[in-house]
């Protein structure tokens, strides 16, 4: 059943068992199972063997004898980022950090506004987004009383769309490459760099604009919708930032103790030690992955993100810990509280760990049965206006990456499709055909319950993971649907101008229409 209609059948279920029960463990594991089924062909001990095989897989290549750090480095960094959240919480300066913050930011709008603008200048990396501008915005945010489902919306929503437009990111790195070595070398085009495609797609990416214009309209007018007004309106009126009743990752203990003599100091300096850590892990780990001239492009296209991460952290961990002995030797907290420290750091970071494990097995599976090459032959097969081209394929990788759980994935599968096809039509649509695969992956990401980094952004916000799918995805569907207008647009007339012009109109209109409904 491999490459047929019948891969759907996983991640359908499983997507909507999340819709329905809001319980994503079952859900996954609902889709685990039905992918096994599959690829198996019903046979119940070939399933097993296959699950396990694949669970292995994340931790250990058997084929190659080696183990697979990308993953590991990301689930110990998860673990390295709860202790660092707890030791923050325990010398004090999460409760100063709050009180400052409460002097200078003395709005809700101004705590969302923050959390956008931090949500865009931090674009080297996606996860580390996700994860930092969580631990920077949560204290305030939740002072202000902005629910957790709108945190993570807005940390969700600036990351990936910011990170998959910047050259200097590890998503921009591995774009440029791609494209590179698999669009433009094996379709014969030489009269363009990859790094100037690049450029050029980055005002063609409509659902960016899109994704990006939709969090500062939410933050300026306070647009509520769906499940998204339910959660603001119990934080406004009682102050419960989530669901009491449902698991929630990232979240410490309320037990903790917290040092009175905390400064904001003791959380600045062990994010800003992240930040430097982690920017710095990934100079050295792409400078020396880099066989000859060493450049700005090459050592972002050879780093290792997960590597750089694990390194970043356990430099953050060490500053955090000075800290820490630092409250211990002058009194301000008690020496028995580190282990309750880690403990409690470890723990909140478990449900995001378990979440991860799940997606990425069902991720390996729905890969071995081909989702995403049936999604990609669906394009190559279809006999469309060529003018079409960009909208077909922008719907195409919004389905690729909401069945996969891979943006990184989509890219990987669908640009080589998507220029070879526009190579083959009409090369005009080259850069229009990327651009719409760059732009489907990121909304196709944003929908999707098994998506890596929509769970880290739950976990760095601190709310319930099924909460913030249905949360954001009404958003993500309104950017959608203003981008494949504006997609229509460009293919037809061939103006990005004007599709971008359409995205501005929808968007003013969008906002009219908003407040006329205030006043109503």
């Amino acid at each position: 059943m491999e490459g047929t209609i019948y891969t759907l059948i996983p991640p359908v279920l499983a997507i909507l068992m999340v819709i329905l029960t809001r319980r994503v463990l079952l859900s996954l594991g609902a889709g685990i199972l039905a992918s096994a089924l599959l690829i198996a062909d019903f046979n119940p001990i070939t399933m097993l063997v296959l699950i396990w095989d694949t669970v292995l897989g994340l931790f250990y290549s058997v084929e190659d004898k080696e183990l697979n750090l990308w993953n590991i480095y990301i689930l110990i960094f998860l673990i390295i980022l709860g202790i660092i959240t707890a030791f923050i919480s325990l010398t004090g300066g999460s409760r100063a950090f709050g009180d400052w913050a409460q002097q200078k930011i003395k709005t809700r709008r101004g705590s969302k506004f923050l959390t956008a603008i931090l949500g865009i200048i931090i674009f080297i990396d996606d996860y580390f987004n996700a994860l930092a501008v969580g631990q920077i915005s949560r204290p305030l945010t939740d002072r202000h009383k902005v629910s957790r489902a709108k945190l993570a919306y807005l940390i969700d929503s600036t990351s990936a769309p910011i990170c998959v437009i910047s050259p200097i990111s590890s998503w921009g790195a591995v774009i440029i490459g791609t494209i590179g070595t698999e669009v433009l070398l094996k379709q014969g085009i030489n009269n363009i760099s990859a790094f100037s495609a690049f450029m050029q797609i980055i005002p063609m990416n409509l659902y960016v604009f899109s994704a990006l214009l939709m969090v500062f309209v939410v933050c300026f007018f306070n647009f509520n919708i769906g499940p998204m007004k339910k959660h603001e309106d119990r934080a406004m009126e009682t102050g419960q930032l989530y669901d009491p009743e449902k698991e929630v990752p990232g979240e410490l203990a309320d037990d903790l103790p917290t040092s009175t003599k905390g400064t904001i100091g003791y959380l600045v300096w062990p994010i800003v030690s992240l930040f430097v850590g982690v920017i710095g892990a990934m100079f050295y780990t792409g400078a020396t992955a880099i066989e000859g001239d060493v450049t700005l492009l090459g050592i972002f296209e050879n780093t290792d993100p997960s590597a750089s991460l694990f390194y970043g952290g356990m430099f953050a961990l060490l500053v955090s810990f000075l800290f820490l002995f630092r409250q211990i030797s002058k009194g301000g907290i008690s020496g028995n509280v580190v282990g309750k420290g880690i403990w409690a750091g470890t723990k909140s970071m478990l449900p995001a760990i378990y979440i991860l494990i799940f997606a990425w097995t069902i991720g390996g599976l729905i890969g071995e049965l081909g989702t995403g090459d049936y999604l990609a032959g669906v394009v190559a097969d279809s006999n469309m206006n060529i003018a079409f081209l960009p909208v077909v394929i922008f719907i195409i990788a919004g389905f690729t990456a909401l069945a996969t759980g891979t943006s990184w994935g989509t890219f990987g599968l669908l640009l080589p499709i998507a220029g070879q096809i526009a190579a083959a039509t009409d090369v005009s649509l080259l850069l229009p055909a990327l651009a719409a695969v760059l732009a489907g992956a990121v909304f196709g990401d944003h929908c999707s319950p098994i998506s890596d980094t929509t769970i880290l952004s739950s976990t760095g916000a601190g709310c319930n993971h099924i909460d913030h799918v249905m949360t954001q995805l009404p958003y993500a569907l309104i950017c959608a649907v203003i981008s494949i207008i504006g997609y229509i647009v460009l293919g037809l007339t061939g103006s990005t101008l004007l599709g971008l012009l359409v995205v501005f109109a929808a968007f003013v209109i969008l906002v009219f229409a908003t407040r006329a409904m205030k006043t109503a």
